[in-house]
């Protein structure tokens, strides 16, 4: 895939997702706007379950390694979080490398975030998938201080910055993401001279951990961006904050796109909801917290999780046509 101009990449990206799109929940309305920020306009989409009151508001940054994605590539997945959760859903269209080199697409999923923060009294629950969820712990990072600071974050298998964990030898040569890929897509959107070590580009390789609000990471075991999720949740806790790391076993990076059609996928996703609507509701620990992390103890069974059928969720089935 990344051996193929950018264009075509999105063209491909853009068809594999209306590909697996399964429709929006009929019960889901959407609208689309747009955030002004020092005087360019960003998109974004509302999800709201009609004719029920949020009680939080997710802000939902999407993957696509910083190159691919916009508010379309991942409207089912945000439709699905709202009717599942009950949830506002804000989905953030940040914009793109290499048009856009760092840290142009973190000052854009910082500037929702803000507006979102100035004008909702909700708590906020930061979200995002692969690179959205480096954006979303990014965003964490920079405004933990802030009055208004995320009440959790939930980050899907997120690239952090890692290079040496388990995972980036055992998974090297994974499906779906390499390491010559996850290596492509940092060169493709960095600036000249940029740091590795800046925490708005590599949020594991900032020097502070502390006062990071409470977070669950969901990693793929057969991905080598897992063992970024073990260490960034080793980080929060050794700091003293809150924070539960989930590897869903067999897996690969990814998989939310599998998860009307393959088990292991929907159960995963069905956790993932549970610990968004969680968090949302000011509940720090997620819905099946792995054993020893309660305490806050890094060493928890990465697999130690209940059947999805005791979680009281299940993944979201075709209801309707996509609007």
């Amino acid at each position: 895939m990344v051996a193929r101009p950018i264009a075509e990449q999105r063209a491909v990206y853009n068809a594999m997702c209306r590909a697996f799109h399964p429709g929006r929940p009929a019960d889901v309305t959407v609208s689309d706007g747009v955030v002004a920020a020092d005087g360019r306009d960003i998109a974004i989409r509302r999800y709201r379950l009609a004719g029920k009151a949020s009680r939080a508001i997710v802000v939902y940054y999407h993957g696509g390694g910083f190159v691919l994605g916009d508010l379309d590539s991942h409207d089912d997945i945000c439709a699905e979080f709202c009717a599942a959760t009950g949830s506002e859903i804000l989905s953030a269209d940040y914009r793109l490398a290499p048009e856009h080199l760092h840290p142009a697409a973190f000052e854009d999923c910082l500037a929702v975030f803000e507006w979102v923060a100035a004008t909702s009294a909700l708590p906020i629950v930061l979200c995002g998938e692969s690179a959205g969820g480096n954006l979303a712990a990014a965003v964490a990072h920079a405004t933990r201080r802030s009055q208004r600071r995320a009440a959790g974050q939930v980050l899907i298998y997120p690239e952090l910055g890692g290079e040496t964990g388990r995972s980036y030898i055992e998974h090297a040569e994974a499906p779906l993401l390499s390491l010559s890929d996850i290596e492509f897509y940092r060169r493709i959107r960095s600036a000249p001279g940029q740091s590795l070590d800046d925490p708005t580009f590599s949020p594991l390789r900032d020097s502070d951990f502390t006062g990071l609000p409470p977070t669950f990471i969901i990693t793929a075991e057969c991905d080598p961006l897992s063992s970024d999720g073990e260490a960034y949740r080793g980080r929060i806790v050794a700091a003293g904050g809150s924070a539960w790391w989930q590897e869903e076993p067999l897996l690969v990076h990814s998989f939310l796109r599998a998860r009307n059609s393959v088990p292991r996928s929907g159960e995963a996703f069905a956790r993932i909801i549970a610990d968004i609507a969680r968090l949302g509701a000011g509940d720090e620990a997620p819905i099946c917290p792995q054993v020893g992390e309660m305490a806050g103890r890094p060493e928890g069974g990465a697999k130690d999780r209940v059947p999805s059928e005791s979680l009281g969720f299940k993944t979201i089935r075709h209801r309707s046509g996509a609007e």
